[in-house]
């Protein structure tokens, strides 16, 4: 019987590629020089250092632009407050998703329900596996979610006939 996994899982390699042209931006900018702003990566989440919330914005406006040139959707992240480390100097935690949440979980097998289309959706940890009789219908689902679900950078793994 065809499936399909749905996912929501940012690609890591491309994260920390975007991460490293940022800094590398950074550094060679004239207006971040002899400032100590930067962003750091620990696994999914990055961390934004700068001397003035000024300077944070700018930063994480960078980060947006580089991880949409790498292919990895800004929804993805996720900002954290700001908050004050000493004089003017701020940072930020940004977390990138990771796995879908229960609760969106929910909303997708909420959402592949309420179109009475003939497949079947099933919660299995951090994803959600659709099955169902005719690929078409399977198309059909994702189609769907892309449509109802646009606030969720959602992936399709799994397909199998």
């Amino acid at each position: 019987m065809p499936s399909f996994d749905t996912v929501l899982k940012a690609d890591a390699v491309e994260l920390r590629n975007a991460v490293d042209q940022t800094n590398k931006e950074i550094t060679g900018r004239f207006d971040f020089k002899g400032s100590n702003a930067k962003v750091d990566q620990k696994e999914f989440d990055l961390t934004i250092h700068a001397d003035s919330d000024f300077q944070r914005e700018q930063v994480l406006d960078i980060l947006r632009n580089k991880c949409t040139k790498r292919g990895v959707d800004a929804k993805f992240l996720v900002e954290e407050k700001v908050e004050k480390v000493s004089g003017d100097k701020v940072k930020q935690l940004i977390k990138v998703k990771n796995g879908i949440a229960q609760e969106d979980a929910k909303k997708i097998v909420k959402v592949i329900k309420d179109a009475k289309l003939k497949v079947q959706a099933a919660i299995q940890g951090d994803t959600v596996r659709v099955t169902g009789a005719k690929r078409d219908d399977l198309q059909a689902t994702m189609a769907l979610l892309r449509k109802d679900l646009a606030d969720l950078p959602l992936s399709f793994d799994n397909f199998r006939d």
